[in-house]
């Protein structure tokens, strides 16, 4: 589905990223774990278009990305959720849920917004019951669900999740695992850069290890778990728990 071959990026002159080559399948999770300031979240922003390509290549369903903007890769299907959530605190639940549908909204059709917002209030009860609260008033764990929530109003092809349970509590960080679980089952097709490397792994059909802007391993998930050297490095111990 998705497919970088050499891919090199980066900011105001400065690459960030150095010949990543990875591919996607179709309804697979990819994670992407690595050091703070290794890339990741370039990579996730520059699949998004949000980052200028330098040379390299980048595919979706063999049509190349390179020359597309960020509206025209959603407009295929590519949905991010960016770091921090980034929610529009001062609109409510359901109007943040609804600026989500935007690629969608050609088709004017209230059966599909009505079936997409049964989709997300289905997976988030939560976000029903807060439908009519401003964002900026919900827990953290609270706003990632209306950032998921939102992206998935879009129904993506390939979703994009950057540190997603990033300053959530334990309990939450496990409710949103839960989740992107559910979103698999589906058939849904995401890649997931995440802070616990660990768990990203156990749930990932397909793992990447970059540091420095470079990919330094690969495998599947469970093989990169289990690998002594990646555990040490990147995991937080040598020993599978």
């Amino acid at each position: 589905m998705l497919k970088l071959s050499g891919l090199r990026a980066g900011y105001n002159g400065t690459e960030a990223l150095h010949g990543i080559s990875l591919e996607i399948e179709a309804g697979t999770i990819v994670s992407v774990v690595g050091a703070n300031g290794a890339g990741k979240s370039t990579l996730i922003n520059t699949i998004s278009r949000l980052v200028s390509i330098t040379s390299g290549a980048i595919s979706f369903d063999g049509q190349p990305l390179a020359k597309l903007s960020a509206p025209q890769a959603v407009d295929l299907g590519i949905v991010q959720v960016p770091e921090g959530r980034q929610v529009f605190g001062a609109l409510t639940v359901a109007e943040n849920l609804k600026l989500g549908f935007y690629r969608l909204r050609r088709r004017r059709d209230p059966a599909i917004f009505r079936e997409r917002l049964d989709y997300v209030y289905d997976l988030f009860p939560k976000l029903n019951e807060r439908a009519g609260q401003r964002a900026i008033t919900l827990s953290g764990g609270e706003q990632s669900m209306v950032a998921i929530g939102r992206a998935l109003m879009a129904d993506p092809r390939l979703l994009l999740l950057d540190e997603p349970s990033l300053g959530l509590a334990p309990l939450v960080v496990e409710r949103m695992f839960e989740v992107l679980r559910t979103l698999r089952q589906s058939g849904l097709t995401i890649l997931l850069v995440e802070q616990h490397a660990d768990e990203a792994l156990a749930l990932s059909d397909y793992g990447y290890v970059l540091s420095v802007g470079s990919i330094v391993a690969h495998g599947t998930g469970q093989s990169l778990r289990k690998h002594p050297t990646i555990r040490e490095a990147y995991l937080g111990s040598a020993e599978l728990s």
